[in-house]
């Protein structure tokens, strides 16, 4: 026994020191909160070099994998995926991909499984409604949401901006001039696949919004707050986005790790503890993620933050740019006009007000919230 208490000693020293060590080692890394009175941009800015990033890692036109031609989109995957090679798997574990969820009372949600009265849904639609899946070829229920060459890379990475699925085309863009809608001489042309690739880069507020605008079909259309005007948006419509303000993208907040995007709809966090924020854990898609529970300088005013959402005053009203539609009646369609063909209708603001083929709407702008206690 005498022999091995030189040898304890020893390792209780190294223990003690590494202590010593880690101790001012996340003394020095701990970011401040909110609360403290940092301010909001700053926490973002000590939460990790990634909000600083660049656009991509590497000049991708140099990589001979990416030289083309592409004859399709799933090819440009085939090339991705030989340096990405975890990226299509992770891809396929998220709801951008599955289109599922699962509720707390253990019932399957998400596009695939549910119906509503707007859209109506997924099934039977497929071509049409997945030009918004991050994948291609989902045309019917038989689609392998296992391949992995059927993830899309391009939707999100695109940086050119000439990069669009086709509206029909089950989340294809098109490969050869091809006219839509038909008889209306607007012809879609093919992007070049290898220019897109070799320019592939962070997401932006186009990438996300080429779907999340325009979801419903039309811009406005599905979401009060999401519309084109989000794109480039003026100070007075979103501080955070602007140009003239932070000039924040949608990933500053809703955060990505291995392509799972924070702030689902289906798993949400109405109240953040708006606590510090570790510098390894960039979930900010809530507000007090960077404004903590004390934002205001009157402690009073702060009691709100309890029970009050943020939004409940601070978004007082929404399509403030641009009309969205309140209300869609199916009942409607079907009618036909004096010739007995198909029609549409617009108001004497250009929004289509009717349409055979899905009935009546109603758009307004400048809409008050429902206030729900």
């Amino acid at each position: 026994m005498r022999e091995r208490k030189p040898r304890a000693r020893f390792w209780l020293g190294v223990l003690i020191l590494t202590l010593t060590i880690l101790s001012a080692v996340f003394i020095e890394a701990a970011p401040l909160s909110a609360q403290e009175g940092t301010e909001p941009a700053d926490v973002i800015a000590q939460a990790g070099s990634d909000f600083d990033a660049p656009i991509s890692t590497a000049d991708h036109s140099e990589f001979a994998e990416l030289a083309g031609p592409f004859a399709t989109g799933p090819d440009v995957t085939a090339a991705c995926l030989k340096c990405h090679t975890e990226a299509a798997e992770q891809m396929m574990a998220t709801t951008h991909w599955t289109w599922e969820a699962i509720a707390p009372d253990g019932g399957e949600v998400g596009k695939n499984n549910v119906i509503n009265n707007y859209c109506v849904a997924v099934t039977s639609n497929e071509p049409r409604c997945t030009s918004c899946h991050t994948g291609y070829g989902y045309t019917d229920s038989s689609f392998d949401f296992s391949v992995e060459t059927n993830v899309d890379c391009l939707v999100c990475h695109d940086t050119t901006g000439t990069y669009k699925k086709f509206p029909t085309g089950a989340g294809h863009p098109v490969y050869e001039p091809k006219e839509f809608p038909a008889g209306s001489g607007n012809i879609w042309q093919p992007p070049d696949l290898a220019l897109v690739a070799q320019n592939v880069g962070e997401t932006s507020r186009e990438t996300c919004g080429a779907c999340h605008f325009y979801g419903g079909g039309g811009d406005g259309v599905k979401h009060g707050d999401l519309d084109s005007s989000m794109a480039n948006p003026s100070f007075d419509l979103d501080v955070h986005m602007s140009p003239d303000g932070e000039d924040f993208t949608c990933t500053t907040c809703h955060t990505a790790d291995n392509h799972q995007i924070s702030g689902s709809r289906y798993e949400m966090a109405a109240h953040d503890t708006g606590e510090a924020i570790p510098a390894m854990d960039e979930d900010l898609a809530t507000c007090e993620s960077c404004h903590g529970t004390e934002p205001m300088a009157d402690p009073k005013l702060n009691d709100h933050v309890d029970t009050i959402a943020c939004q409940t005053c601070h978004i007082p009203e929404f399509a403030r740019e641009l009309p969205t539609k309140m209300w869609w009646d199916w009942s409607k369609a079907g009618q036909m006009n004096a010739e007995g063909v198909p029609y549409a209708e617009k108001d004497d603001n250009g929004w289509v007000v009717y349409d055979t083929k899905k009935g009546e709407f109603v758009w307004e702008m400048n809409v008050q919230p429902d206030y729900v206690w």
